[in-house]
């Protein structure tokens, strides 16, 4: 009688050992988990880059105003474009598009790759679309040359002013001094409306539309029930509202954050290959991407002529070429120098680079490994888009190429390197930007209060909703 009891002792002795030893190999520290802790520690990373600052909640009714205005084509000079024209969740926080289309689309409701340019025109806009996930993380600049600039704690320089003055209409934050531009340029969202007026004029202008239809929302939104409507339906609270609705986009959840924090089988052993390379310094045998896309936000938030192959009318039209940052500063040593953008769910903000000139990540990431190498290979072939201006591409490469690069070609490069940056890169997706059902709190339901039916709710084509 005793026989059996033995048996399921030694049988649970042997369950017990069996399972310390699956804990013990599932967190036994390997060595590339060694040499990542160490380089965590080195470089003060905590897997949270929103440490500190304030995220507005999407519920909030400033930011439930904000993405009404955000989706709604009243602010859109010829009520063709909306702010989402370009910028839509479920698109990356872009259109997914090389170069945004703003005005003069066949059909204004259909965004992402299936937008086109009415018959004969080319694309406009010369830079892509930057993502609007986690823009309330920017310290420092806003935009592809940081026309939109932090002085100091309380004042910020944009366009309306002279380089590095303070803009008194700036608002509060970056984001809120950058949501007052889309609107004024003619490419975007501007169109001919009040051609030859000055922005504020314009912003003005635009404001005077909504003052019929959303007074009440703008009124609950800011508790204000008594001012006059000027006071309450303006253009510094319509910014204001936007910028909230847009701070709130905060999508730092990702298996990297839970590596950093110390579970070690976050992410697969090809993203921690590719993790080292990222983090160590050519010197010690990595890519050195860490010195510009730095900290828990991946970026510095500096300026650097990366040669980034030039695609597109560029921004200035004699020439319709692109010298970045030089077009702000005037400064000889900003041409062709664009700021370093953030990494944060990367895998959905395609395409890539400044001018969207990369289809794949594969290829921004050799580009940036090698860019005289990539420049020699580059296959405008890969663009699909339609209406893109390709005449000058070389040429503008090739001088941006002769510029002050600011890369060094990592030495010794395996063709496995790239698919190992790859790999730790896509660690740094929130699954919440691959989700609609997740990202439906940032997108307007059809039979959501439309102030003046004037609402883009977007479509992947026609009939079928994004």
């Amino acid at each position: 009688m005793r026989r059996p009891h033995l048996f399921t002792a030694i049988a649970s002795a042997l369950l017990l050992m069996a399972g310390n030893t699956a804990y013990a190999q599932n967190n036994t520290t390997q060595p590339i988990d060694a040499e990542l802790s160490a380089l965590i520690s080195e470089l003060n990373l905590t897997g949270n880059p929103a440490k500190g600052i304030q995220i507005p909640s999407i519920q909030s009714p400033k930011a439930q105003l904000g993405m009404k205005l955000f989706y709604s084509k009243t602010l859109g000079g010829d009520q063709t474009t909306a702010c989402v024209s370009c910028h839509h969740p479920v698109l990356g926080g872009g259109d997914a598009l090389s170069l945004p289309i703003g005005v003069g689309s066949v059909n204004p409701e259909v965004l992402g790759p299936n937008r086109v340019m009415k018959k004969d025109e080319m694309v406009s806009v010369p830079r892509n679309s930057p993502t609007t996930f986690n823009v309330a993380l920017w310290k420092q600049h806003m935009f592809h040359d940081g026309r939109v600039k932090r002085l100091d704690k309380y004042s910020i320089s944009t366009p309306d002013v002279k380089h590095d003055q303070g803009d008194p209409l700036a608002g509060d934050n970056l984001v809120q001094a950058q949501a007052r531009f889309p609107i004024t340029s003619m490419e975007e969202m501007r169109g001919e409306y009040m051609k030859g007026s000055y922005n504020q004029t314009l912003r003005r202008g635009l404001t005077e539309r909504l003052q019929d239809n959303w007074e009440k929302s703008f009124r609950v939104a800011f508790k204000d029930h008594d001012s006059p409507i000027r006071d309450v339906v303006n253009e510094q609270n319509v910014s204001v509202a936007i910028s909230e609705y847009e701070r709130s986009q905060l999508f730092i959840k990702n298996s990297w954050s839970e590596y950093v924090e110390g579970n070690t089988q976050a992410i697969s052993e090809q993203a921690k290959r590719g993790a080292a390379l990222f983090f160590k310094t050519q010197a010690n045998g990595g890519a050195d991407c860490a010195s510009c896309h730095s900290g828990d936000f991946f970026s510095d938030e500096q300026f650097y002529n990366t040669a980034m192959p030039q695609i597109g009318e560029g921004k200035i039209a004699e020439t319709k070429e692109d010298l970045g940052c030089y077009s702000i500063t005037g400064a000889e040593d900003d041409k062709y120098q664009f700021r370093t953008p953030s990494l944060l769910n990367v895998e959905v903000t395609g395409p890539w680079g400044h001018s969207g000139a990369y289809q794949t990540l594969e290829g921004v990431t050799a580009h940036m490994l090698n860019p005289k190498k990539a420049v020699r290979s580059y296959d405008m072939g890969q663009l699909k888009q339609k209406g893109i201006d390709l005449e000058h591409t070389r040429k503008h490469t090739a001088d941006a190429l002769m510029a002050n690069v600011d890369i060094k070609p990592m030495p010794n490069q395996a063709k496995q390197d790239v698919k190992d940056l790859v790999s730790f890169m896509k660690t740094l997706t929130d699954p919440c930007v691959k989700s609609r059902e997740c990202l439906s709190p940032w997108i307007p339901d059809q039979n959501s209060n439309d102030p003046d039916n004037n609402m883009l709710h977007g479509l992947r084509k026609a009939g079928q909703r994004l």
